[in-house]
């Protein structure tokens, strides 16, 4: 009897899935026998790799729609069908919303926002074809859940992100599932620039419950499960991956007083 994590035979592309958590996604993809093919504007020093098997790099601007649609006919080209889309490509650097320029937030919303629903769309057309159907996994935040103070456009993309994961899971059902994950503090090569040094990232982990920030393969795993037969029921559903939240400031200072 095979395993339902068992992915051979299976296409999973993953935007921006050369770096950080995306590198993550696309390794554990690669562990469960999948073809994984990723993208991004440029190509990473090294693939993703596991076992000996690499991921297929293929040159795409996300933001781009007709980047979008050469991209996907190389996936499909290549192999044939695209079981998985994990829609990953994301981010923006700090601005006050005072002060931001409309440029900027546009620009902001335009990656983590209509990048993934253009991206979807071309992929949906492709998985509606295919008898099995496919899977799309959104890369969310926990900016989605709480405020997002010198990054609001990202927070207000993200959680609009949530929302549309539920939107094309009612229109594009049965045969092809959406679903979302809430990342939290995740520890990657870049972990120093936003935490500072190892002392810093001790001191954040501490304000987790689970003791410890995400793991890039913590996403990888999640993302394994939504996108498999054991998940074959769960739809426009979105899972925190955050390790417990963050705990209560309140709490904190109550304690402060004691």
């Amino acid at each position: 009897m095979s395993s339902p994590l068992d992915f051979r035979g299976k296409v999973v592309v993953v935007t921006g899935g050369g770096k950080g958590i995306g590198r993550g996604i696309s390794n554990t993809f690669l562990g469960a026998g999948a073809e994984v093919v990723i993208c991004g504007r440029s190509r990473p020093d090294s693939l993703p790799s596991d076992g000996g098997r690499e991921a297929v790099f293929a040159g795409c601007d996300v933001r781009e729609y007709e980047q979008i649609e050469n991209f996907m006919k190389f996936v499909t080209d290549r192999f044939g069908r695209v079981d998985v889309l994990v829609n990953n490509a994301g981010g923006a650097p700090h601005a006050e919303a005072a002060t931001a320029s409309p440029r900027f937030s546009e620009s902001v919303i335009r990656l983590n926002l209509i990048a993934p629903l253009n991206f979807s769309q071309v992929a949906n057309r492709i998985m509606q074809q295919q008898e099995t159907g496919g899977s799309i996994i959104n890369i969310a935040s926990v900016s989605t859940l709480r405020p997002s103070p010198g990054t609001a456009a990202y927070g207000a993309a993200k959680a609009g992100l949530v929302n549309l994961g539920a939107s094309l899971a009612v229109e594009w059902a049965p045969r092809v599932r959406v679903n979302s994950v809430i990342v939290g503090l995740t520890q990657t090569e870049q972990s120093e620039l936003h935490y500072g040094d190892e002392a810093g990232m001790a001191a954040v982990a501490a304000t987790i419950p689970l003791g410890r920030m995400g793991l890039p393969a913590d996403v990888g795993n999640t993302c394994l499960f939504l996108a498999s037969p054991m998940a074959s029921y769960i739809s426009g559903a979105s899972i925190a991956v955050h390790g417990g939240g963050e705990k209560p400031a309140f709490l904190a200072a109550a304690n402060a007083k004691h």
